[in-house]
């Protein structure tokens, strides 16, 4: 990194998982996952279809009870109070016939005035500047049911960055968008870890994009079944013993 990139210090150090476990009824989803996730690094979460990515991400942002311990610390292993977290789902149900625009979205969650009442020359400026983090700043104007797959996520991604995010999770951000949307919205996410030194968890079951932008992949198949590089995890016997049927890393699962 050069010396004159300016780099947001969120004062978090890492996101510690502990023996998390979640049970549903008589149904244990997940049980002992153990995991660290540091600031500045975008660990992604692989795993077979029902292993349990999803709930681990609602354990951590708090919607559903779990057991074991999901703890924020800061450079002196000290809990970090008010942890922001900015969150992606991986599609947002909405009627695509509403005349609302990417603008009134975004207003309506950066103020408290009604935005049928219009926006403010402040607001459209704070809409603008979240929209640029997110490079969706041409979407401003463009209704919300217009937008493809690729642009969605981008604003969807603006949303969860305002305000600033200490942690950031993405499920499934670019599933079913096209190449080029996917490599915009992840060459996207990799800048925003490099100048804003979040966290990020993403759940992704494309192993040609996990190869190329992971830092950390934590391998999860109802627990932690192996964490360490890309290629660690797919070279490991636990990968082999996840996905039987898949015959190489270089294809989506």
């Amino acid at each position: 990194m050069q010396a004159n990139e300016a780099v947001h210090r969120c004062g978090l150090c890492r996101i510690e998982l502990a023996g998390v476990s979640v049970r549903l009824e008589q149904d244990t989803l997940i049980s002992n996952v153990n995991l660290h996730a540091h600031c500045g690094q975008l660990t992604v979460l692989i795993g077979p279809n029902g292993g349990g990515k999803t709930t681990l991400l609602r354990a951590v942002l708090g919607q559903v009870p779990y057991e074991g311990k999901i703890l924020h610390l800061d450079e002196q292993d000290k809990p970090f109070a008010q942890v922001r977290i900015g969150y992606v789902p991986q599609q947002l149900p909405f009627d695509k016939q509403m005349p609302l625009t990417v603008r009134d979205l975004l207003a309506s969650a950066l103020t408290r005035r009604p935005v049928w009442t219009g926006v403010s020359k402040k607001a459209r400026q704070e809409v603008l500047n979240t929209l640029t983090l997110a490079q969706a700043q041409g979407l401003m104007d463009k209704r919300l049911g217009a937008l493809s797959g690729g642009e969605l996520q981008r604003v969807l991604l603006a949303l969860a960055l305002s305000p600033a995010p200490d942690l950031l999770i993405l499920d499934e951000p670019v599933s079913g968008v096209d190449h080029n949307g996917q490599a915009l919205f992840l060459d996207t996410v990799n800048a925003l870890r490099k100048q804003q030194h979040m966290a990020i968890l993403m759940v992704s079951h494309d192993w040609t994009l996990v190869r190329e932008y992971a830092d950390q992949v934590a391998l999860i198949d109802k627990t932690t079944r192996m964490v360490g590089t890309a290629e660690e995890v797919f070279a490991s016997p636990a990968f082999a013993d996840s996905f039987p049927h898949t015959h190489g890393p270089g294809r989506t699962a």
